[in-house]
């Protein structure tokens, strides 16, 4: 939609983003002459129709945005803490089970999880400060596809069947993600998923701006839903807001990684995981499948360790990457014998310079649509990850940790890589793969991001099928629970990046998350 009067010329870029759609609007918006910021926000409102149980207007994330000739900032509107806690007997909170196929992993819904929501504030806030284009002309696509519908490919709806528990809890839920066809079932494959209450909510929020959400009539909307059960209040949402921070910067050999700092945990831990890697890692393991697999696997014990150890779970420091802290986890990697879950990324980068990684999540959702909005809010206070010391063991009034870690790579070679990944834990065993097989193989986008992965956590090394019989074989001995998935799958995380260098712009979306990229 272009403004009459006015004359756009086409931006050039790359884009990488988890579905089709998604990636059209960031598309549709470089066409439209807008800037990689316009691009990102734009795929966003797209992604919260075509990738429905991935994010959503009622969760939070991040966005680390280095515009030309600036130094990189991290937005940060992930969620926050309620004001008041209310206690456990009068809250809606309860546990299903996520099934994965291979694992299943534990999630609290109910509008007791939830937490006060900050995408549509972050997203607003990143508009007026770094786009160029009307925001209705960035919600365009979005609440488009939302009237006509999004076909649910193979892989939505493999990931609707791991939250059926989720989708299905409500009345309203399940009317809402219930199959055409068949409407007592979920939608599958080849149903057309439309949601007419969500376009009406975006397009009320591009006349409005983000008031409507945190002081209009939405804010009185999530009052009401969460009034009995619940702990959010129009206080809640009419005190949140965006914080601009200064990234993390950590040197990993001859590159630069700049991602999201404290209070989230996950670029901290990535930090701590490279500087290991870093020490201790070999030509020799480089060379050697089964090896380089155990010291990334020994990296990804001492990480863990090190977050429970020093990690608080609401105000994390970048202690974590103390020179005297490191060398204590370096002589036990060194020493040691060898035995032994909802977000999507949008990466964007554009021919003026400007660079965008933005990581949002809602959860999996509470299981609870509010009022007439078509939108279920997030489930963060229900996510053992974000809470790892416990459910209701919260502090009131301050910003969730969080793995989301969207980052920007600054090779030797001059080249500039904006990455991130969805995948809750498998976050940052992601990147970390990810980020060396660029920096320390020196292989292509393409590569990197193909390339099978592994995930050590609780004692249990869980690898992708690729790897040689012999390599398997080997782990075998090494580790007393090893975990063989028969293919790529998207519990190891999806890895959406982009690239610019000397000779034009690479992208690349990760299979395991059904990644698209184009070149504009």
């Amino acid at each position: 939609m272009a403004i009459p009067g006015q004359t756009y010329r086409p931006t050039h870029g790359a884009v990488a983003a988890g579905h089709p759609r998604t990636a059209e609007a960031a598309v549709h918006a470089l066409n439209e002459g807008g800037n990689a910021f316009d691009a990102v926000v734009a795929a966003h409102w797209s992604a919260c129709i075509s990738e429905p149980v991935l994010t959503s207007l009622g969760g939070g994330g991040f966005l680390l945005a280095r515009a030309e000739g600036q130094a990189p900032t991290l937005y940060d509107f992930f969620a926050q803490t309620p004001l008041v806690k209310k206690s456990l007997d009068e809250i809606d909170f309860y546990p299903i089970q996520a099934d994965f196929g291979t694992t299943q992993q534990e999630f609290h819904i109910g509008y007791g999880a939830t937490a006060t929501p900050g995408t549509v504030h972050g997203l607003f806030q990143i508009h007026r400060e770094l786009c160029k284009l009307p925001m209705k002309v960035l919600m365009e696509p979005a609440i488009d596809l939302a009237i006509r519908g999004v076909e649910i490919n193979p892989l939505q709806a493999f990931i609707f069947d791991v939250v059926k528990p989720i989708c299905l809890a409500t009345e309203t839920a399940a009317a809402q993600f219930s199959s055409q066809r068949q409407p007592s079932r979920l939608v599958s494959t080849g149903d057309i998923l439309r949601l007419p209450k969500l376009a009406a909510t975006l397009g009320a929020l591009a006349d409005e701006g983000d008031r409507l959400f945190y002081a209009g009539d939405i804010a009185t909307e999530i009052e009401a839903a969460c009034r009995d059960t619940g702990h959010l209040t129009r206080e809640d949402l009419a005190s949140y807001s965006t914080k601009k921070r200064k990234p993390l910067r950590v040197n990993y050999r001859d590159a630069r990684l700049f991602t999201n700092p404290a209070p989230a945990s996950g670029g901290l831990l990535i930090g701590f995981a490279l500087k290991l890697l870093e020490k201790h890692l070999s030509a020799d393991s480089l060379d050697n499948e089964a090896g380089y697999i155990q010291r990334i696997t020994d990296v990804m014990h001492d990480t863990n360790e090190a977050r429970i150890e020093h990690l608080s779970a609401y105000e994390p420091g970048h202690e974590l990457l103390d020179e005297e802290l490191m060398a204590t986890y370096v002589s036990r990697v060194r020493g040691r014998a060898r035995a032994y879950r909802g977000t999507t990324h949008i990466s964007v980068i554009d021919a003026e310079g400007n660079v965008a990684a933005l990581t949002t999540s809602n959860g999996e959702g509470c299981g609870h649509l509010v009022g007439s909005t078509g939108m279920m809010l997030n489930n963060m206070l229900g996510e053992e990850d974000l809470n790892p010391h416990g459910f209701q063991r919260w502090q009131e009034n301050r910003r969730l940790t969080s793995m989301m870690s969207p980052g920007m790579l600054m090779k030797g070679d001059g080249s500039c890589i904006a990455l991130g990944s969805g995948g809750s834990n498998r976050i940052r065993s992601a990147i970390l793969q990810v980020v060396s097989a660029l920096v320390d193989s020196g292989i292509s986008l393409e590569s990197a991001i193909q390339r099978p992965r592994v995930h050590f956590e609780q004692n249990r090394l869980n690898i992708e099928a690729g790897f040689s019989e012999t390599t398997v074989s080997r782990l075998r001995e090494a580790f007393d629970q090893l975990e063989c998935w028969p293919d790529l799958n998207l519990y190891f995380g999806g890895v959406h990046a982009v690239a610019s260098n000397s000779v034009g712009f690479d992208a690349y979306g990760d299979p395991r998350r059904g990644g698209v990229a184009v070149r504009v």
